[in-house]
């Protein structure tokens, strides 16, 4: 039995422990991926009503909540946009070897609120002059960011548009630029509007850009807090797997 399958079983056993005595309902406190915003909010209130333990949820762009746990903020489980930071987190002795999943597997679509504007192949990208601005997030702290410059260097778009692009500090912002229109579109996460029926956008082919393998790890200061190891366990359970799908992620 590999070293996370050994974690995972433990994380299992300890949810059923920690909802066995509902009595003591506790807290504690989840980094999370700007981009996984709603899909959180649904998984953690389903938590706390199948076991009355509260999570606690900080959201941010994965670099910038990587910044804030490296200098200390008081995160038992970050669930982050990426593989890159939790693995790093793990080299770095600020994450439990071994706990590290992947709870999703993100999706990037270009968006408008204008109901005409994106077709069903993106085409608008090669017509730089019917657009002012793009939106995408920072690609130096944001994964979503860095797909989607992937996505415009695949379709050989990046030198036409790149001085029409605003960055949002993370994927929350940049889908904030286009829905108040300050942005005539953008590039943002697929669960964000998987059910806007106003707009128009392109679910851009994943093979445009790396896999987004957004990846959850047990923190050391979650160590010992057997909710956040409660909710690690939870993240993987049938209800809170069909949340996810839910929102237009794969599962791997």
């Amino acid at each position: 039995m590999s070293l996370k399958q050994t974690f995972l079983g433990l994380c299992t056993a300890t949810f059923f422990a920690a909802t066995a005595w509902q009595a003591s309902a506790d807290t504690t406190n989840i980094a999370v991926a700007a981009n996984f915003t709603a899909a959180a909010k649904d998984i953690a209130a389903a938590f706390k009503e199948d076991s009355t333990h509260e999570a606690i949820l900080s959201f941010g762009s994965t670099g910038k909540l990587y910044a804030q746990i490296a200098n200390g903020a008081p995160f038992t489980v970050f669930l982050a946009a990426d593989s890159k930071r939790p693995a790093r987190l793990e080299k770095e002795g600020l994450a439990i070897e071994g706990s590290r999943f992947t709870y999703a597997s993100g999706k990037i679509t270009l968006f408008s609120k204008d109901a005409s504007l994106i077709d069903q192949d993106g085409t608008i990208l090669k017509h730089p002059d019917a657009f002012k601005r793009l939106a995408i997030a920072n690609p130096k702290t944001a994964p979503y960011g860095t797909a989607a410059i992937e996505a415009l260097q695949k379709i050989g778009a990046y030198e036409a548009v790149k001085d029409k692009i605003v960055q949002g500090d993370n994927i929350a912002q940049t889908f904030q630029f286009v829905a108040t229109k300050n942005a005539q579109l953008g590039f943002v996460a697929l669960s964000q509007v998987i059910n806007d029926t106003d707009g128009s956008q392109w679910v851009v082919p994943t093979e445009y850009y790396h896999p987004i393998a957004q990846q959850a790890v047990l923190l050391t200061k979650g160590k010992d807090d057997a909710v956040a190891r409660a909710f690690i366990a939870y993240l993987q359970s049938p209800r809170a797997q069909r949340i996810i799908q839910s929102y237009g992620y794969g599962l791997k």
